[in-house]
Parts: C-alpha cells; sequence; structure tokens
C-alpha cells in the first residue's frame, strides 16, 4: 500500500494516481473490516508496540488487547543517518509523545523488539541525543519490555509504510474520508508529519 515517495517532497504536484486509489480502497477496507478496534476505557493498562525501519516510525497504542490507535511517520533525511538502536529509542519517544495525553501520568508498557532498550536506563556510555531523550522518557511511568521481532508485526509494518498527505486526501478524495468517519475511522496528521488513526466505535 506505498504510495509514491516523490510526492513528499516540496515542489512536486499531487496527482490522485490508479495506484493512490488502489491503495486507498484497500486502506479503507482493511480499517473497516478488522474486529479489534475499540474507544479506549479509562487510562489504565496501556500497551505500546514499537517499531522503526530505515523507512519510518510506526508504533501501536492498545488496551486489554485490543487496538486503540495507530500511528507512523517517515524518517526525516538527518534521521535516516541513526544507528539502528538510535531509531528504536526514535520510535519509543515517538509514541510517548503522540499519546502524551493517554500514557502521562499512568503506567504503562512499552514493547520493542531491539533487546538493548531494555538495559538503557542503565547504561552509562550514551550520546547528547540518548540523553535528551531518556530525560522525556523519565517524566512517564514506562517499563521497555523486549518483543520478539517477528511477534511486533504490526508496528513493524507501520514503520515500513509510506505516509500520505492528509491535504492531498482532502482535496481528491473527500466522499474516503466521509466514507472513513461514517464507519468512526478518523484520520489526522500532526505538525510532524505523522499520520494517526483513531477508531471510535461504541463499546460492546
Amino acid at each position: 500500500m506505498d504510495l509514491d515517495r516523490s510526492y513528499y517532497q516540496k515542489g512536486v504536484k499531487f496527482e490522485w494516481s490508479n495506484d493512490c486509489e488502489r491503495s486507498f480502497q484497500e486502506l479503507k477496507n482493511r480499517l473497516v473490516t478488522t474486529p479489534f478496534f475499540t474507544i479506549h476505557s479509562g487510562l489504565e493498562g496501556f500497551v505500546v508496540y514499537s517499531d522503526a525501519s530505515h523507512q519510518g516510525l510506526g508504533c501501536v497504542l492498545m488496551q486489554h488487547g485490543k487496538v486503540v490507535a495507530y500511528a507512523s511517520r517517515q524518517l526525516k533525511p538527518y534521521e535516516r543517518n541513526y544507528p539502528t538502536h538510535d531509531l528504536e529509542l526514535a520510535a519509543v519517544v515517538f509514541a510517548l509523545k503522540i499519546w502524551t495525553h493517554f500514557l502521562f501520568g499512568e503506567t504503562c508498557e512499552i514493547f520493542t523488539d531491539h533487546k538493548s532498550l531494555k538495559y538503557l536506563f542503565s547504561q552509562k556510555e550514551l550520546n547528547v541525543r540518548q540523553r535528551r531523550w531518556i530525560e522525556l522518557l523519565k517524566d512517564y511511568d514506562c517499563i521497555i519490555q523486549y518483543h520478539l521481532g517477528k511477534a511486533n508485526v504490526v508496528a513493524d509494518a507501520l514503520s515500513k509504510k509510506s505516509v500520505g498527505s492528509l491535504a492531498a486526501i482532502r482535496g481528491c478524495q473527500r466522499q474516503l474520508l466521509e466514507d472513513l468517519r461514517s464507519v468512526q475511522v478518523h484520520l489526522r496528521v500532526l505538525d510532524s508529519g505523522a499520520l494517526v488513526a483513531n477508531f471510535r466505535v461504541q463499546p460492546n
């Protein structure tokens, strides 16, 4: 479901191609047919799965075994030079910033497929960037756990997907957005360029 990366460059005109149409029809179908979306219930029991690739960052927010929200974004040009452990840590920080309204002040578990992050707070030799991120992590009551990569498939897939422009979608696919809203799927693009999908459904 990737879109052409050239669309994300300045000065490139966005055109809705047949590939774009197929991708978004597939996305819409997947969003409305999955049985695992739920609204959050209180502020306890949150679990985050995060992952990073050389294309982007992806994370999933879950509560009581059900998905509350997805989020992903492409890497910024300078981030493509980060070593793997910094990218994995960036994915954790991305998740905390995106869902701070859910996670701040609450105990949560964060699962990553990079084992060394589990021992992050006990490491002595850290670069400036890592130290800055650790200071942010200390503001949250979170426990970082190791989760085998192949079991972290959703966050892994999100980290490898390109992120589209919501403004372009609004201009070309108003009907698509209306259809998604009708099933309580709300898309938004943050200032960081992250595309976030929240699923607002009535609990059983």
